[in-house]
């Protein structure tokens, strides 16, 4: 069995490192990001300047070694320090908030306390699950905090653009397909345009139907080509394929990456702020022969972590990511070419989608 593994393991990877030759769809191994949880990553995507929160969030999510290694004391110490944070700078994280927003995030500090507290009495009893579960919902109460601090958080669109669609914000959608459904949230914040695209699409009724073109072992899952000899979207205004700049932004630059690669400026060694890092991370196809050529394929990143060695690096940077699956991975294991999408509804965020600037 080691052996059988080994070999669909090597042939994942020969076909990743074939993939430029292939029709409009390109994905490839994320380098070694220790980051792997996709609300994680959504969090840290989140571009605000609160230092306190952030270190509040960090400080919770790395206690996953200490209780891996079922270290109870360091846990309990590393709590009582998030909850010091949080009670000597619960007043300046609370005067970042937009004031409308303030009473509701009075709430939501009461709640991330209250299960701070939890958590350590889960530590006392080496209650394991119960402190997973604890800890995912008062990280889930953090990232609506952070989400507070979104006003006006979406990067300057060159004005060459103003046609496409964007999505400014967030949206989720549930992607129903033969084999179940899935849940997805789309990034407007980080990948505007690509994500406008696909919510656009989603909203249109687009991908209801399409099957999956593509689908390799522990590499991608892939859909979005419609029927008949177009590869892509043709607006019914201009009778013309759809096209979305590949778009990449990388934490500390001020300015989005548009139809460049992180070969294109020398970025050898970066990390996209949304990484191709996860299972189920969505990310947008084109062809081999142009990187703006984009309208409608996406792909699933099917992350595999024997692939996966520090320095490799075959798709961040080369390809956009746009969002991540955060529920359904059980469904999205079972695809195949024999499935197809159903619907893909959007069930939050469609407001967020403005067509044009």
């Amino acid at each position: 069995m080691a052996l059988q593994r080994l070999s669909a393991l090597l042939v994942a990877l020969i076909s990743a490192v074939g993939l430029v030759l292939a029709e409009p769809a390109h994905a490839g191994l994320p380098q070694g990001n220790a980051v792997k949880d996709p609300a994680a990553i959504l969090r840290d995507a989140l571009p605000f300047d609160q230092p306190d929160l952030r270190e509040l969030q960090h400080r919770l999510e790395g206690t996953s070694d200490d209780l891996r290694a079922k270290r109870w004391s360091a846990l309990s110490r590393s709590l009582s320090r998030s909850q010091a944070l949080l009670a000597t700078r619960r007043r300046v994280i609370l005067e970042a908030i937009p004031e409308p927003e303030q009473a509701s995030a009075e709430h939501l500090l009461d709640t991330v306390s209250d299960g701070i507290h939890q958590l350590q009495e889960e530590v006392e009893a080496q209650d394991k699950a119960d402190f997973l579960q604890t800890r995912r919902s008062t990280l889930n109460r953090i990232g609506d905090l952070e989400a507070m601090l979104m006003q006006d958080a979406i990067p300057e669109i060159p004005s060459e653009f103003d046609a496409l669609p964007r999505l400014l914000g967030r949206a989720t959608v549930t992607i129903n397909t033969t084999q179940g459904a899935m849940t997805a949230v789309v990034d407007g914040y980080n990948a505007p345009l690509t994500a406008g695209a696909f919510i656009d699409l989603a909203l249109k009724g687009f991908y209801d139907g399409l099957p999956f073109t593509r689908a390799e072992d522990f590499y991608i899952l892939q859909t979005g080509d419609p029927e008949g000899p177009e590869i892509g979207y043709i607006d019914p205004s201009t009778k013309q394929e759809r096209h979305v700049p590949l778009e990449i932004r990388v934490p500390g630059e001020p300015e989005t990456l548009y139809n460049q690669t992180f070969e294109d400026v020398g970025l050898y060694k970066a990390t996209p702020t949304l990484p191709f890092a996860t299972l189920g991370t969505l990310g947008w196809a084109h062809s081999d022969q142009a990187l703006d050529d984009g309208s409608s394929q996406f792909f699933m990143f099917l992350y595999e972590a024997e692939l996966t060695p520090a320095g490799l690096n075959l798709v961040d940077g080369r390809n956009a990511a746009f969002g991540y699956v955060v529920d359904g991975f059980d469904v999205l294991e079972e695809l195949g070419v024999d499935d197809r999408v159903l619907t893909i509804t959007v069930t939050d965020g469609a407001d967020r989608l403005q067509a044009h600037a």
